[in-house]
């Protein structure tokens, strides 16, 4: 059975950056998959890509040797054994704030006895390159599970949640976070308190020995939070990617540009 070189790479303490595919298309993927990145984070959470498609993604980014990732848009058993079941080689949960969640996350990405996956289906055995048999028997080794930390009641039970085995890696959704932080009355966390929140998270990490990583907009910014320990990083996405450079392209012909933020990540 083929390995999961991201899942090796993270728990060796490496760093791993990649990207975030919010077009529901095999064609922009398939680049995407060849653009050097070691993984790539299908994401089903905000973006509308339909579970035949996001399985089309895997597939085309899995067959380009880069590893796909699924971001589901809940925690729940049913959602996270669709899309390992589809093909993707690990999972990105979101707003993961209590340690229950974490525990019902893992053991729906996991076989017995380890978790409550249901046997069934060989499509997710083609990515690791073996037969339905030898994933079912190798795949709680192989699959990549990410939590996501997006509040302060997250970053309170970090440790806890971190701790749990199973828990390959932790990422942090800046946007969901700094909202989280708002005050009832609308009043919006200062800069040095919403860093004072991440390194709560990164401090939690390196305590209980967990890869933490959070979204970038800059490789300046990637390397800085690898300089101060963080791990899986998401720089942009796709859309992002294209949006920016399309904005630089219509600003330089001397033309006006749509004004707002049209890709946020």
């Amino acid at each position: 059975m083929k390995k999961n070189p991201v899942k090796a790479a993270l728990a060796s303490g490496k760093p791993q950056v990649g990207t975030w595919l919010s077009f529901g298309n095999v064609f922009s993927a398939r680049l995407m998959a060849h653009a050097g990145f070691p993984w790539l984070t299908v994401d089903l959470e905000h973006s509308p890509i339909d579970w035949q498609m996001a399985s089309l993604m895997f597939a085309t980014i899995a067959d380009a040797g880069c590893v796909p990732l699924a971001r589901v848009p809940r925690g729940d058993h049913d959602l996270i054994k669709r899309v390992l079941d589809g093909g993707a080689m690990g999972i990105v949960v979101p707003m993961v704030n209590t340690v229950e969640e974490a525990r019902i996350a893992v053991a729906a990405a996991r076989y017995p006895p380890m978790g409550n996956r249901s046997i069934g289906g060989s499509i997710g055995a083609l990515n690791f390159q073996c037969s339905a048999g030898e994933y079912y028997k190798h795949a709680n080794e192989e699959i990549l599970v990410v939590l996501q930390t997006e509040s302060p009641q997250g970053v309170d039970n970090a440790e806890e949640i971190y701790s749990l085995p199973g828990v390959d890696a932790i990422f942090v959704g800046p946007n969901d976070l700094f909202w989280q932080m708002k005050q009832p009355d609308g009043t919006e966390p200062t800069p040095a308190e919403f860093e004072a929140m991440l390194q709560r998270v990164l401090a939690a990490g390196k305590k209980t020995g967990t890869p933490v990583g959070l979204h970038t907009q800059t490789v300046a910014e990637v390397q800085q939070r690898i300089g101060e320990g963080w791990q899986f990083l998401a720089l942009q996405s796709e859309l992002r990617m294209m949006v920016t450079q399309a904005q630089e392209l219509v600003t330089a012909l001397g033309q006006m540009p749509v004004q707002g933020d049209l890709a946020r990540y």
